[in-house]
């Protein structure tokens, strides 16, 4: 059996990924959604086990010490990491799984499962990200600052990702994702138990002809 695709989107805060990763939910209905683990505390309209799962800074730390945990990171002053479990069943069982993580996460799992895809998306402008922050009206004037900095950190430390996508507008921003997920489904290496199908099956008709 071939094995699922495990397509990672990164993007700063602001930069639209969770949207996006919607959108191409929405478009792919197969296409499994990996929820993250936090150690912050749910957002206005955030649910448990649908946004993230949320946990003690201690049930966290004995996750990833336990090994439970495919990557981890510290963002924002707070603690995310993706279930191991969820992400290598799906995987193996063949089915693609869709992760939505920071940066520093998805370096990770570029060392350690260097088949992921890793898709980065980026703001028009930092000017525009800000604009984007302030309308969220979710964080006061430190955070938002921290966040354009950490921004600006994150497009300098993305050169190891595969793919970019400028996010200017919404709608062009998911066709360029849907492109790169279909494109990668169709690789030579992810194909090759299909056209060993084929070729299985043209065998059979030659012999029963």
């Amino acid at each position: 059996m071939t094995k699922g695709i495990l397509l990672v989107i990164s993007a700063p805060s602001g930069g639209g990924k969770t949207t996006l990763a919607s959108g191409l939910l929405e478009k792919v209905p197969p296409l499994s959604y990996s929820v993250s683990v936090t150690t912050r505390s749910p957002r206005a309209g955030e649910k448990e086990g649908v946004d993230y799962y949320y946990v003690t800074e201690e049930e966290f730390k004995k996750k990833k010490d336990a090994g439970e945990l495919l990557e981890y990171a510290f963002v924002h002053g707070f603690w995310y990491g993706t279930p191991r479990d969820f992400i290598e069943e799906k995987l193996h069982a063949g089915e693609d799984v869709l992760l939505d993580i920071d940066v520093q996460g998805g370096s990770q799992i570029k060392k350690n499962s260097p088949e992921a895809v890793l898709v980065f998306i980026i703001p028009p402008s930092m000017e525009a990200l800000e604009q984007r922050l302030r309308r969220r009206q979710k964080d006061d004037e430190t955070t938002i600052q921290r966040r354009l900095k950490r921004a600006k950190q994150e497009m300098e430390e993305s050169s190891n990702y595969d793919y970019l996508i400028l996010n200017d507008k919404i709608d062009q921003a998911l066709d360029r994702l849907y492109s790169i997920y279909g494109a990668e489904k169709l690789r030579m290496g992810r194909a090759r138990s299909k056209i060993l199908a084929v070729l299985n099956e043209s065998k059979k008709e030659l012999k029963n002809g």
